[in-house]
């Protein structure tokens, strides 16, 4: 009914011109005293011969709707609109119609122009960050190398803050990677003990400079995932605890349940109002706008988060202001296999 009442809405014109044409006619005929018969045979054969061109044009109208219709989802679930409308919209029948399918041609041309614009800047960018990131790495190595030549507090305390600039370093590369079509996931078997020494091994340093307690209980266990970047995600949680627990403080990492490895700290915890949008890009919430969190950069947890979910790893977090907090992963949500 809608698309009959769109119909008729859309002819209305032509309907009051021909109810004007046949008053006309009808006018005429009266006036000069025609007999009824010879007005109604000619009037029903026109009715007949109009009705069966108004239903024909319904039918091609109902017929286009539809393929519009489909249209429009196809191209609100395709990622190239410029693709999902190529030679599918159907045969113009006016020269508006023609009008608009060549202005939506000629559009069509520019977005799949603008798009190759906007890949080919992307991939630019892309492989620049990846070059810098990988050339930052040497003027790291040397630095840290000359630090390691004394032991002085001022050593110590550059060495962190190398160790700091080397972990923003890495999280660019996560950032671009999983930008990236490409990706260096290698699934293999692997002792998650040995993930998190040598994650914990990094932050040493951090942890005897500010007295921060460590609590590390062994897991025992064995799991599918990709080192490199399970490593990343520990290591990112493991640099937030260290990041909003005071001096003196302990952070705790141990297994929890029968498949949750848990790592929770003594610090500030984390507000109820920021808990549901922790995982989002940029936010850093009010800890990242205080004074110990001002070098917050609101990409740790959910860089964390985009990993976690190519590594089928479930992540939750709990926490109250003033009680720490406790990251979960899940390691046994999906059943993965080594390649």
């Amino acid at each position: 009914m809608e698309l009959l009442r769109r119909y008729l809405r859309a002819r209305r014109r032509a309907i009051v011109l021909a109810a004007v044409c046949c008053a006309v006619f009808g006018v005429t005929f009266a006036l000069y005293h025609l007999p009824l018969p010879a007005v109604l045979y000619p009037a029903g054969l026109c009715a007949l011969l109009a009705a069966a061109f108004a239903g024909r044009d319904l039918a091609r109208t109902a017929k286009t709707h539809r393929t519009l219709q489909a249209l429009t989802a196809r191209a609100a679930e395709s990622a190239d609109l410029a693709a999902a409308l190529a030679g599918a919209l159907p045969a113009a029948e006016d020269v508006a119609g023609q009008d608009y399918q060549a202005l939506i041609a000629a559009l069509q041309q520019q977005l799949a122009a603008q798009s190759a614009h906007s890949a080919l800047r992307a991939r630019d960018m892309s492989d620049y960050c990846t070059a810098w990131a990988h050339q930052i790495k040497t003027p790291i190595a040397a630095m840290r190398l000359i630090l390691q030549s004394e032991d002085t507090p001022l050593s110590r305390r550059l060495e962190a803050e190398v160790f700091r600039i080397e972990q923003y370093v890495e999280m660019v590369l996560a950032f671009v990677r999983l930008g990236s079509a490409d990706t260096d996931y290698v699934l293999c078997t692997c002792a998650l003990d040995e993930v998190l020494r040598r994650a914990v091994k990094r932050f040493a340093a951090s942890f005897i400079d500010r007295h921060v307690r460590l609590d590390f209980v062994p897991t025992g266990r064995t799991l599918v995932s990709d080192e490199k970047w399970l490593g990343f995600v520990v290591e990112q949680l493991l640099s937030n605890a260290l990041k909003y627990t005071p001096d003196g403080g302990c952070v705790t990492v141990a297994p929890a349940g029968e498949s949750e490895l848990c790592i929770a700290d003594t610090g500030i915890g984390i507000a109820p109002e920021d808990l549901p949008r922790v995982f989002d890009k940029g936010y850093t919430g009010c800890n990242g706008r205080r004074d110990a969190g001002r070098h917050a950069t609101g990409l740790g947890l959910y860089l964390c988060r985009r990993v976690c979910q190519n590594l089928g790893i479930g992540i939750r977090i709990e926490s109250a202001p003033g009680q720490g907090t406790r990251v979960y992963l899940d390691l046994a949500q999906y059943d993965l296999k080594a390649e």
